[in-house]
């Protein structure tokens, strides 16, 4: 006799043994389970497909887990790498629930968030995550969020607190970073050090200044002349480091990584060095700090943390069990690389 369909699908690219060996399981058994057939333990036929994902190959199609239904993710852009660091985990998490995401961009020039939201509401999403969305922003009118939850679409804002929005909340501890940043080039002997961050309009920006600020002893008022409000981008931390220099800081704290590139680029082009005449520190993490030149210190942002609890909080609330209208604060952890040194006498 031929091999079953569901056996040749499997074996269209990996052998009955492969599978196997990675589930630990007979071979026997992982026929049964292909073909669909009964005498199986629940556990033992998850583990066998379980091992398939693990390969890399398809499940047959009489195997493959039914959507549980569409929930929206919606990102303000993908140029900066922390957004599609939280996209592919929190994307991972929604997939091993059942849950089908669907992505939601805005680009320039493109759908705004009001857009993206009414074209997942029209495709049926069963709840949206916003990550750094008009949420975060003071200036937005927070009632398009009361408009969606009256709609009966519940959902999940992670970075940036707004007390005028009943929803949960997951954010990183951005006041928190500004002081551990500032305090390890504290330990590093500078004494006159800049902020360089996000529009003033934006919760994470300001909480960043206000925790700058708290770390260098004065207030909001006195730190002013080192901060620098301006674009989450390379292009911002190098006009923003470019002031900052010229105030003769040695020691530079910024909102993001990207701003930190920047920075760095701004410190050569005076024809300084970083980290010998001025330290950098940036902030989110991405995979790629390691192998910037130099290596870049940073604050990392717990990104998995953030994105389970989002998807958790988010699951609840499609359960039936409403979440906490609250916000969950995550600790960043400083991450100390080749960017920042000991300041050089008189730094």
């Amino acid at each position: 006799m031929g091999a079953a369909v569901g056996e040749r699908e499997a074996q269209g690219t990996a052998r009955l043994s492969d599978i196997a060996a990675q589930a630990k399981v007979s071979e026997a058994t992982v026929s049964r389970v292909l073909n669909g057939k009964s005498g199986v333990a629940a556990g033992t036929r998850q583990r066998v497909l379980a091992a398939l994902d693990v390969l890399g190959y398809e499940r047959p199609v009489r195997l493959r887990r039914r959507s549980a239904g569409l929930v929206g993710l919606v990102i303000p852009e993908l140029t900066n790498p922390i957004f599609p660091a939280f996209a592919q985990v929190i994307e991972a998490s929604l997939s091993g629930y059942g849950y089908t995401p669907v992505l939601g961009t805005q680009m320039p020039g493109g759908a705004t968030e009001d857009e993206l939201v009414e074209q997942l509401v029209e495709r049926g999403v069963s709840g949206v995550i916003f990550l750094s969305g008009l949420h975060a922003d003071l200036t937005a009118d927070p009632a398009r969020y009361a408009r969606l939850a009256g709609r009966g679409v519940p959902f999940v804002l992670v970075n940036g607190y707004n007390e005028r929005i009943e929803a949960p909340f997951v954010s990183p501890d951005d006041h928190a970073a500004a002081v551990m940043a500032v305090r390890h080039l504290r330990q590093l002997g500078h004494e006159r050090i800049g902020l360089a961050v996000g529009p003033d309009r934006f919760v994470p920006a300001r909480r960043k200044a206000a925790g700058f600020a708290e770390a260098l002893g004065t207030d909001a008022v006195g730190a002013r002349p080192f901060v620098q409000h301006t674009l989450f981008t390379v292009e911002g931390g190098h006009a923003a480091a470019g002031a900052l220099l010229d105030e003769g800081c040695t020691g530079i704290v910024c909102g993001s990584d990207l701003m930190a590139l920047g920075a760095v680029r701004a410190v050569r082009g005076r024809g300084l060095r970083v980290p010998e005449d001025v330290s950098v520190v940036g902030y989110d993490d991405s995979e790629l700090n390691p192998f910037t030149d130099p290596p870049l210190t940073t604050v990392r942002q717990p990104v998995r943390a953030m994105a389970a609890a989002a998807v958790n909080a988010l699951l609840e609330e499609l359960g039936g069990t409403p979440v906490q209208r609250t916000e969950f604060v995550f600790q960043p952890e400083l991450v100390v690389r080749g960017s920042t040194a000991q300041a050089s006498p008189g730094g």
